[in-house]
């Protein structure tokens, strides 16, 4: 592959070419649709929100071990929806089973009022389905270049993708600075800029992200969150954002669900959650004045 040039100029830059059915949810865990049916009854029927993906009911498993279990999901077109939970809720098993790397046992997921599940990863990036795994996992031996050219392999609109490339720039400055450097040689800060950046490369409508603020430091957390939601203001992105920094997360997103061992136990609007004690204290490190003393570990959550 060769580089993408460089220089001061504002001309545009050329990428190298690559070769390479739901059951019931509770009134207390209701997706973001729920709230539009709850509403008083008009003359006219009211449309169903826009969803760009719907998740319903899912079972997938790693090996003999449930990972999620009966687990549904709801993305807004135009919206950021988060889930949150601890190390070994099921986070990252519900982003790998709807981009196709995990296969569900049971359960729907649909894309564009068009079902997904057991499809061909491949297939699912085609639709418009991105996927910035946990990790970053860039391609180390590759230049800045040429990892930016794998997101936009499937892509033959030379000129969008010029423009592409120089948004991308405005976002991430850094990454221009370091197009010809092997990504391996790059900081983790830096890593996790183009691992989004490739998955722009091929103007997702859907953006899934796992952890992105995974081992950055505090100011590269606050750079990565804000650049998130100028990709959804500013190109309309829907984005599902896994985290485990709650609080980042929900002053980022727009709904969200929490997720307990493979179950969603709670689901709301993000500043409704913001207010919940439950959050404040599990999520957000709050603690009340009357529990001083009391051992934490014998605090039951409300929603068990």
């Amino acid at each position: 592959m060769s580089p993408l040039p460089t220089g001061t100029s504002s001309t545009s830059y050329a990428l190298p070419t690559a070769g390479v059915a739901a059951s019931p949810v509770p009134a207390a865990i209701a997706p973001p649709s729920a709230a539009v049916a709850a509403r008083p009854s008009t003359p006219r029927v009211a449309a169903a929100p826009d969803l760009i993906l719907k998740v319903s009911n899912i079972e997938s498993y790693y090996g003999p071990i449930m990972a999620i279990r009966g687990v549904s999901i709801e993305v807004p077109r135009g919206q950021i929806v988060t889930v949150l939970g601890a190390n070994g809720a099921g986070k990252t098993t519900i982003l790998k089973t709807i981009s196709g790397v995990l296969d569900p046992l049971k359960g729907t997921v649909e894309f564009e009022g068009r079902q997904i599940q057991r499809m061909d990863a491949d297939r699912i990036v085609r639709l418009g389905l991105g996927h910035v795994p946990e990790g970053r996992e860039v391609f180390p031996f590759l230049s800045v270049a040429e990892n930016l050219a794998m997101g936009a392999f499937l892509r033959t609109d030379k000129t969008g993708m010029a423009e592409d490339l120089e948004r991308i720039f405005v976002y991430f400055p850094r990454l221009k600075e370091r197009l010809n450097q092997p990504a391996g040689q790059l900081s983790g800060g830096e890593q996790q800029m183009l691992a989004i950046s490739r998955a722009l490369m091929n103007r997702p409508k859907l953006l899934l992200l796992d952890e992105p603020s995974l081992g950055l430091s505090p100011i590269l957390v606050k750079e990565i969150f804000s650049i998130i939601r100028r990709v959804n203001a500013e190109q309309g992105v829907s984005i599902l954002l896994v985290e485990q920094n709650a609080k980042m997360a929900l002053e980022t997103a727009h709904y969200g669900y929490v997720l307990e061992v493979g179950r969603v136990v709670m689901a709301d609007a993000c500043d409704r959650l913001m207010q919940s004690k439950d959050i404040q204290e599990f999520y957000l490190g709050a603690k009340e004045e009357s529990a001083r003393g009391e051992r934490r570990w014998k605090k039951k959550k409300t929603w068990r």
